[in-house]
C-alpha cells in the first residue's frame, strides 16, 4: 500500500502547476476530473494487483470489480480534484482495505507536504514524514468554544445552499473557527493528528472516508452520523471528532437535522 500511495503522489506532484484539461463527471459543472486522476487510479490498481491479483476494487475513477473476494481496496487516487485543477496544493491519495465489511488497513498520502498517514486495525495510527514516524493522537479540546472545525460541501451544494450553510451558521457562533480545505481524506487525517478538533460533511463517497475512518478511530477519535448512529462509509453523513466534543456537536446537529431530514432525501 505504501508503494502505491507514494507512486501516485509522485505522479500528482509535478503536474499541479501545469495546465490540465478539465472534464466534468455526471453532467455536473462542479464535479471535476483530470487526466492525472485517471492515471493515478491505473497506477494504484496496477501496483496492488501485482501483489493481490484476487482482491476486489472500489475506486472513484473506474468500474468496481466483483471477484467475490473478502478483500476490497477502496481508493481515491486524487482526493481534492477541484483544488488540484485550480493549482491549490491541498490534495491526497487515499487507500483503505476492507475485509468482510471492516476496514483493516488505511493510508492517506499528502504529496505536497510529504506526509503519509496510516493505520492498521487495533494497532494504532501513525504519521510518517522525512523526520521519522510518530503515533497519532486526537486533540485535547474539551469544548466547542475552544475548538477549530473543518467542513466540506457536496456537489449538490448549489441546490441545497441553505441546508448546508445552516450548519455553518450555528457552529460559527460557538467555536474558534471553521475551515473548508477541500480534501475529505486529509480532513479526517487532520482530526486524527490533532490539527483540528472536529469535522463534518454530507454525502461523502466510500473512497473519501474509508481510509480516514480507520485513521481517526486508531488515533482515539470518534465517528458517527449526525444523529449519533454508528458511522458507515456507505452512509450520507460524516461526523468525526476528538471524542471529547462529539456529544456537544451531536446536540446541535440533532436539532438541525430534525428540520432537514426530509429535505436531504428529496
Amino acid at each position: 500500500m505504501f508503494l502505491a500511495l507514494r507512486r501516485a503522489g509522485s505522479l500528482i506532484r509535478p503536474h499541479i502547476d501545469r495546465p490540465n484539461k478539465i472534464l466534468f463527471k455526471n453532467k455536473s459543472s462542479i464535479n471535476l476530473v483530470t487526466w492525472v486522476d485517471r492515471a493515478a487510479d491505473k497506477l494504484i490498481r496496477r501496483t496492488i494487483q501485482r501483489r493481490f491479483p484476487g482482491h476486489d476494487f472500489l475506486t472513484e475513477e473506474s468500474a468496481p470489480t466483483d471477484k467475490g473476494s473478502s478483500y476490497k481496496w477502496i481508493i481515491d487516487p486524487l482526493d481534492g480534484t477541484t483544488n488540484y485543477a485550480h493549482h491549490f496544493p491541498q490534495v491526497g491519495v487515499s487507500i483503505g482495505l476492507e475485509f468482510n465489511g471492516d476496514i483493516i488497513l488505511a493510508g492517506v498520502y499528502d504529496p505536497f507536504r510529504d506526509e503519509l498517514f496510516w493505520a492498521e486495525k487495533d494497532r494504532g495510527a501513525y504519521l510518517k514524514t522525512r523526520k521519522g514516524s510518530r503515533r497519532l493522537r486526537v486533540s485535547r479540546a474539551r469544548r466547542l468554544s475552544e475548538s477549530l472545525l473543518l467542513t466540506g460541501f457536496p456537489y449538490d451544494r448549489r441546490e441545497r445552499i441553505e441546508l448546508y450553510l445552516s450548519y455553518v451558521r450555528v457552529f460559527m457562533d460557538k467555536i474558534q473557527g471553521i475551515r473548508r480545505a477541500g480534501a475529505a481524506a486529509l480532513d479526517l487525517c487532520w482530526v486524527a493528528c490533532g490539527r483540528v478538533d472536529g469535522y463534518w460533511e454530507w454525502r461523502l463517497k466510500p473512497w473519501d472516508s474509508a481510509a480516514g475512518k480507520l485513521i481517526v478511530q486508531e488515533a482515539g477519535g470518534r465517528l458517527s452520523d449526525f444523529s449519533g448512529e454508528p458511522f458507515s462509509i456507505y452512509g450520507e453523513q460524516t461526523l468525526a471528532t476528538n471524542g471529547k466534543i462529539h456529544k456537544e456537536m451531536l446536540r446541535i446537529m440533532k436539532k438541525l437535522h430534525r428540520g432537514t431530514a426530509l429535505t436531504i432525501s428529496d
